[in-house]
């Protein structure tokens, strides 16, 4: 009895780990990367709990993306651009060293679209917020964003304020990675915290 007690114990403290009392699952442990792949060789590392992008020397693009897929979701994540501070985040995306396939929620300077979708490698812009909108993001501070995905259908918050809703049968096909961007050019760095995941039944 003893021992089955100490298995339902530690069943307990493992869910709890990876999951807190919304029921989200946090994609980024404070700690390390596990979970994550680097593609690219721009830097990423953790520091003071904080997940960091930056620029290296070959000021190229840069990726970090789950190891796992993820189809119909709800996630939540904090930002903060320091610098250029041009990044995004990726879903149902697929890699092949730096060429990325999927679509992306921007996260860029004022007036440069945060919380629009955009196409890689295929159609580019699909939807904008509107230019009020603009004015949401918080450069220098930090940022929540949320991104939900559930079949066709795309829809993304900036600090609680609802950025763009978008519905694409090519998306509703897809299936992928969630990725975080370093933009090219260099002197990018980008701060993340918190990001946690809600899986959806469609």
């Amino acid at each position: 009895m003893k021992n089955l007690i100490k298995i339902a114990l530690l069943l307990v403290l493992t869910f709890t780990i990876g999951c807190n009392t919304s029921g989200n699952s946090n994609l980024f442990n404070g700690e390390n990367l596990d979970g994550w792949e680097i593609y690219g060789t721009e830097k990423w590392y953790v520091e003071d709990g904080l997940l960091i992008a930056e620029s290296g020397p070959d000021e190229e693009y840069g990726y970090l993306a789950t190891k796992d897929n993820y189809k119909n979701f709800e996630l939540n994540l904090e930002f903060l651009q320091e610098a250029n501070g041009n990044s995004g985040v990726f879903f149902r995306s697929g890699l092949d060293g730096t060429k990325i396939s999927g679509w992306q929620v921007e996260v860029a300077p004022q007036d440069l679209h945060t919380g629009g979708i955009y196409e890689s490698y295929g159609r580019g812009w699909l939807v904008k917020p509107d230019p009020e909108k603009e004015e949401v993001l918080n450069f220098g501070d930090w940022n929540q964003m949320k991104i939900r995905v559930v079949g066709d259908n795309v829809t993304t918050w900036l600090n609680g304020e609802k950025m763009v809703e978008f519905t694409d049968e090519k998306i509703g096909d897809a299936n992928g990675k969630i990725a975080l961007q370093i933009h090219d050019g260099g002197g990018i760095k980008v701060y993340w915290r918190n990001i946690e995941i809600k899986e959806i039944s469609e």
